[in-house]
């Protein structure tokens, strides 16, 4: 956790991002299909982007989720930068310097992304199912443990409510 600021220095620097101060970075590295609940993600960026946020995609897939990431990139400069395709090296730097890893999966039987941010000292935010469930431990507040912010129901609402109490508590220095 060292060097994780110099890691979202870097990291907004190269995806031609504001420097971010104490704003959060959220970061996906993922294969973009409906298996990974990018669907859910119209129904909650809006308003999670009307706050001083950054995003950070690395991804392809489906030309429907790679054309709404390149709308959101457009209509949010400085804000959000989407790269499309694969680079491993990108991908490592997005692990590291990000605050937050989303993965909204509407299934995962096993998922390795969620294991990497832990390894980096990012804070996934992912659905409570198949190896998601298996490898992120509920964050809570009274205790201060777990290992990340879960949601259940495939929702936009349910997201919404994960990345409303992992801003909550990113927020609340104490915790």
């Amino acid at each position: 956790l060292t060097g994780k600021r110099l890691c979202r220095e870097r990291l907004l620097a190269r995806m031609r991002l504001a420097p971010s101060g104490t704003a959060p970075v959220f970061g996906i590295v993922s294969r973009l299909t409906a298996q990974k609940g990018f669907e859910l993600l119209p129904g909650v960026l809006p308003e999670l982007l009307a706050q001083d946020v950054r995003l950070c995609v690395l991804g392809s897939g489906e030309e429907r989720y790679e054309q709404y990431f390149h709308r959101l990139q457009a209509t949010h400069p400085g804000k959000v930068s989407f790269w499309a395709g694969y680079d491993e090296d990108l991908a490592h730097w997005i692990e590291a310097g990000s605050d937050f890893f989303l993965m909204p999966s509407l299934y995962e039987p096993c998922g390795l992304n969620q294991m990497y941010s832990l390894r980096y000292g990012t804070v996934p935010i992912v659905r409570k199912t198949g190896g998601l469930a298996d490898t992120v431990q509920a964050f809570e507040r009274a205790t201060k443990r777990g290992t990340g912010f879960l949601f259940e129901e495939f929702s936009a609402p349910a997201l919404q409510e994960a990345l409303r109490r992992a801003l909550e508590c990113y927020r609340d220095a104490d915790d």
